[in-house]
């Protein structure tokens, strides 16, 4: 079969003869898929272009943001070093308030707080435990040891919070305890057995007989409430003060009584008078310590020479 050929007539402005150019069909086609094939490849390469720039400039936002993340998750283990270090101090603490207080002595059944962890929580068995990090801590790791710290801190808490109810009783006992003498004068009958001044038997004598002028002052030895003030028997005038935890406080043979049942007393509140009221030889205070209701040396109680 003839191959297919397209004439090209160049037909030239002046006398030169007509050109003639046979160009077989084959070859246009050759040549067109040749042009279809470089602009193929120029938008080819114009798209890659573009697509590498896009990547490239997401690669910086990328870069960015690692850097970023790099400095924040930085940050965070340096947090987490320094909470986990003051956890480690608060419970080196703890344990010695438990040891000063024993709180934490089995003999006593005084073990408040939970000094033992809860249940999959982490126990504080040496004092890095909290603030061993690595730089190579994933994200799922510092959430893993936030978590820890979280349930350390909450169970350090209920621990303080233990430890201040325990000083606050102790505060209050304290304040509650007769510690100074009710009256000034000299003893003239002391705690325990003794003879009766009216019967001359030996009996117990169940406070203190504190001899002093006529009206002298009485003064309330603790911070307590008036349950008892009037008459009682050979006691004559009387003022019972309950301090709490079991303590009162007795006052008899008083000439005055200056509070009430229901008063609110504080240590060193002026209460009564000395006087010489009931079965009394002198004017004195009899003043005993009861605690509940067995009748206590009073001196064990005062800290006042």
């Amino acid at each position: 079969m003839a191959k297919k050929t397209y004439t090209v007539i160049v037909v030239s402005d002046h006398n030169a003869p007509v050109k003639r150019y046979h160009i077989q069909k084959s070859f246009l086609v050759q040549l067109g898929a040749g042009a279809l094939l470089l602009v193929g490849m120029a938008l080819g390469a114009t798209f890659h272009y573009f697509q590498v720039s896009q990547d490239a400039a997401e690669n910086r936002i990328l870069r960015d943001e690692n850097l970023t993340m790099r400095s924040q998750l930085k940050s965070v283990r340096e947090r987490i070093e320094h909470i986990g270090s003051t956890l480690d101090r608060v419970e080196r603490f703890d344990q010695k308030l438990r040891a000063v207080t024993m709180l934490s002595d089995p003999q006593r059944n005084l073990a408040m707080g939970p000094t033992e962890p809860e249940p999959g929580t982490a126990s504080p068995t040496t004092d890095t435990q909290f603030t061993q990090l690595t730089s190579t801590d994933t994200p799922n790791a510092l959430m893993g040891r936030l978590d820890r710290l979280s349930a350390e801190a909450t169970r350090q808490e209920q621990s303080l919070q233990e430890l201040q109810a325990y000083f606050q009783d102790q505060r209050s006992l304290l304040a509650s305890t007769p510690s100074i003498w009710p009256a000034r004068g000299w003893v003239t009958s002391d705690f325990g057995q003794r003879l009766d001044p009216y019967t001359a038997d030996r009996v117990m004598h169940q406070g203190l007989d504190i001899a002093a002028p006529h009206g002298k002052e009485v003064f309330s030895p603790s911070d307590g409430t008036v349950v008892f003030a009037g008459l009682e028997g050979g006691y004559g005038n009387v003022i019972v003060i309950d301090h709490g935890y079991g303590i009162k406080t007795r006052y008899g043979h008083l000439a005055k009584i200056l509070v009430k049942a229901g008063d609110k007393v504080k240590r060193g509140a002026l209460v009564a008078a000395v006087g010489n009221t009931g079965r009394s030889t002198g004017p004195h205070l009899h003043y005993e310590v009861r605690v509940n209701g067995i009748p206590q040396n009073p001196r064990k109680f005062i800290l006042e020479e």
